[in-house]
């Protein structure tokens, strides 16, 4: 049979998009490569019943299209760990620091005036066509380090925001392009992504995974688990070719799939440009440590859980009553990966054990996303240049071929794959969809 819409990829842009498709009386098959849903968004459930978020964890009150998709299936949406008391516990290279003392005051204004430069530079970009203006290609061809310097920071304020960024997974400030960053904040209402109260603030209640299974349940039939994708071709009639040989067939093809695998798969009957379009992306790989405690270790000293890093961990945040999350960038994760066995574990619990003091022996949970064959990468990653080598067709469809997932464009985060979903499934339906809410919203502009 022919399908009126295949959708590859079961994290959660092809989900979201695959959920409209339905609701609208399309035919839809998803078919997914791992032997579950979610994609980067996965949870486990411990010996003693807690449920951990091993993927996609956080969002914002400017992640309008993930609370709205919330909201319409019925999700509560929760607080993160931004509002919680105590101080930031900073493990730098020449010691531990409970506050922002380590800053000067000179410091402190420095990165002040940073964020208002580059909030009044988003507000030039159009986040549908950030490379129209002369300040959009100047940004692309700039460093978060270049800019940073060019505005006169100082040697702690360069150092705290080395540590924004490694904490966040992101790689180093030199190897980021500025204008990916000023693209983000302009799709979400100009918010600088160090503003973690409005991008980090909030999630769904009992993890991010319940969204993913939500979704899963009320397309459970329209699901093909186990079932990677090796050759896509584009005609009249549209193929799909398994692994395992088999031929599906459709009038539409929607994409979801990383943009590391999607260079795994043969795709015919798009242009050129496009194929060259899609090749030339990139993602960061990372891998996330959870660590599950007995207890909130870190209120014995009076930290609030956040705990940035300068040596062997990208540092910790709170997932959830006394569990830590922790990112680990491409700068770590060669010796995470490589390290003996046990190793890399003694490594992240001694950024703990330094900011803590005794924290016993828990157990370190790793997914390795930056290797894992299904994803390639972790985050969305854009060098200076990139945006530009990448070009005009960055973040569009090629008709009966359309794209989606949150390293293709928008704002990252699940906001992206949300967001990017749903608009690839209103285009196959001839809708409109505004791919960046958040900009005409009051509450992303408080």
């Amino acid at each position: 049979m022919t399908h009126d819409v295949i959708v590859i990829g079961a994290g959660l842009a092809g989900l979201a998009s695959a959920r409209d498709l339905v609701d609208a009386g399309l035919d839809v098959l998803v078919v997914e490569a791992r032997d579950r849903t979610g994609g980067r968004v996965e949870s486990e459930t411990l010996s003693d019943g807690r449920v951990v978020q091993l993927g996609g964890e956080i969002v914002g009150t400017i992640h309008y299209g993930y609370r709205q998709l919330a909201a319409e299936l019925g999700l509560n949406i929760v607080p993160s760990y931004t509002e919680a008391e105590g101080l930031t516990g900073y493990d730098l290279v020449d010691g531990v620091v409970l506050g922002e003392d380590w800053l000067t005051a000179e410091d402190q204004a420095c990165l002040e005036s940073m964020d208002a430069e580059l909030v009044r530079l988003a507000k030039l970009i159009d986040p549908a066509d950030p490379l129209n203006t002369e300040t959009g290609r100047s940004l692309d061809a700039m460093s978060i380090a270049d800019f940073a310097r060019a505005n006169g920071a100082t040697q702690c304020a360069l150092r705290s925001l080395r540590l924004s960024w490694v904490y966040t997974g992101g790689g180093s400030i030199e190897r980021l392009s500025m204008l990916g960053e000023a693209r983000a904040m302009a799709a979400v209402g100009y918010h600088s992504m160090r503003d973690y109260g409005m991008w980090e603030n909030l999630k769904v209640e009992g993890g991010s995974s319940v969204l993913a299974d939500t979704l899963t349940a009320l397309l459970a039939d329209r699901i093909r688990l186990g079932s990677p994708v090796s050759r896509i071709e584009i005609g009249s009639t549209c193929t799909v070719t398994l692994h395992s040989g088999e031929v599906l067939s459709a009038t539409n093809i929607l994409c979801a799939v990383p943009v590391g695998p999607l260079r795994d798969i043969e795709i015919v009957g798009v242009s050129a440009e496009r194929l060259r379009s899609l090749h030339r992306q990139r993602e960061i790989p990372a891998f996330k440590a959870v660590v599950p405690l007995d207890e909130p270790i870190w209120e014995r000293v009076g930290c609030n859980g956040l705990i940035p890093s300068e040596r062997d961990t990208g540092g910790f945040w709170v997932q959830g009553g006394s569990v830590l999350s922790s990112l680990n960038g491409p700068e770590l994760i060669g010796q995470i990966r490589n390290a003996p066995p046990g190793v890399a574990d003694e490594q992240l619990l001694g950024t703990l054990r330094r900011v803590c003091g005794d924290i016993g022996d828990p157990t370190v949970l790793w997914r390795y996303w930056g290797t894992d064959p299904w994803t390639q990468g972790y985050v969305s990653h854009w060098a200076p240049g990139d945006l530009a080598a990448v070009g005009p067709l960055h973040g569009s469809h090629e008709p009966p071929f359309y794209l989606a997932g949150s390293d293709h464009w928008v704002a990252g985060y699940m906001e992206g794959a949300v967001l990017t979903g749903r608009h690839a499934a209103a285009s196959i339906l001839g809708r409109d969809f505004d791919l960046y809410p958040a900009r005409y919203s009051s509450e992303s502009r408080d």
